[in-house]
């Protein structure tokens, strides 16, 4: 039995089974026949997702972004629970699945989805499928998931147990489990904010809002359409948000100088959200910020929080915060994986 972790989020899908990470954009499109191939390129089969599910063919992430016609993404929890969990998520997984054993999964929801949805989300990946990916000399490799147990949590305890626990799913900061902790989880279209006392789950002051870097990128991609008349799809502002350049039409604009008056007035937002929501959580102990969004918003947030704010460390990818604490929980909750025993037998 394999044990993955899995957070399929707005903005980016993220899979690890312990050893290796994928991640790639939530987004989704139409495999087209690509006529010419140059054998130049150094992508790696992760960065060209073709894949085969259902008898439909679609192309994942930045290759759907470069070579679809018609591309995918949503913004609606709904829909990304109907409609691209089980694409995404077969893709995560399979992508580091080598042979065909079984998987137990941890996966995760923003808070104020969770109960909605977390039935279904597990529904939908549960049993046996079949996925096929396409390597760039369209060699095709077939796989077969047989996905046993899927284990949901509210995404922002993913950081948290990341923190807590070793790799092998033991709680070794005993100092942490002792506290209580606040937690905000900043995404691509939501923002969590999560309390844990002493390692017990608190309903009060625990909710989702709309606050995600999304709407962010959503005011960015309105002035440059003032400003250029373009239309940039809110998954194309990446690299843009994170250099503060983007290139239109060979010229080059400057937006950093706007970017951070945007994400200042988001941190401004958040904090208030903060102060308001654990206006009764005043004994917390420390606060964490997590999710890709706290990479771009924590300057700007940080002092507007009254507290001990845990610093987001700059050398880590806090995308992935969540779900390695997945991966961990998951070896906590079911033990050693069959490979782990054979490789100490």
């Amino acid at each position: 039995m394999e044990i993955f972790g899995i957070d399929i989020g707005f903005g980016f899908t993220k899979a690890t089974n312990g050893n290796e990470f994928v991640i790639f954009k939530s987004l989704m499109g139409e495999a087209t026949e690509i006529q010419f191939k140059m054998d130049l390129s150094t992508d790696t089969f992760a960065k060209n997702l073709h894949v085969t599910i259902d008898d439909q063919s679609y192309f994942i992430g930045d290759f759907a972004e470069q070579q679809s016609n018609a591309r995918k993404y949503t913004l609606d929890q709904e829909l990304m629970v109907k409609d691209f969990v089980k694409i995404f998520g077969l893709t995560g997984l399979g992508v580091l699945t080598e042979k065909s054993i079984p998987l137990n999964v941890v996966s995760g929801l923003p808070v104020g989805y969770f109960e909605q949805y977390r039935q279904q989300f597990a529904k939908i990946l549960k049993g046996t499928h079949e996925i096929t990916f396409y390597k760039t000399d369209q060699t095709a490799v077939s796989k077969k998931l047989e996905i046993k147990n899927v284990k949901m949590i509210p995404q922002p305890l993913g950081t948290l147990l990341n923190l807590l626990m070793d790799e092998d799913g033991k709680v070794i900061n005993k100092e942490l489990a002792q506290q209580k902790v606040g937690l905000v989880d900043i995404g691509f279209r939501t923002t969590d904010f999560t309390v844990i006392d002493h390692l017990r789950y608190i309903e009060r002051g625990s909710i989702t809002t709309d606050t995600g870097t999304s709407k962010c990128f959503a005011v960015i991609a309105k002035k440059l359409r003032k400003e250029c008349g373009v239309n940039v799809e809110l998954f194309r502002l990446y690299k843009a948000v994170e250099t503060g350049f983007i290139k239109i039409r060979g010229h080059e604009y400057n937006i950093s100088k706007f970017r951070d008056q945007v994400f200042a007035n988001a941190a401004g937002t958040i904090a208030s959200d903060v102060d308001r929501l654990w206006a009764d959580d005043w004994d917390i102990d420390t606060i964490i910020l997590t999710g890709g969004g706290s990479v771009e918003l924590a300057k700007h947030l940080q002092p507007l929080i009254a507290g001990n704010v845990m610093p987001v460390e700059n050398n880590i990818d806090t995308r992935l915060n969540n779900v390695q604490g997945y991966i961990k929980f998951g070896k906590h909750i079911w033990g050693k994986t069959e490979s782990d025993d054979a490789a100490s037998s």
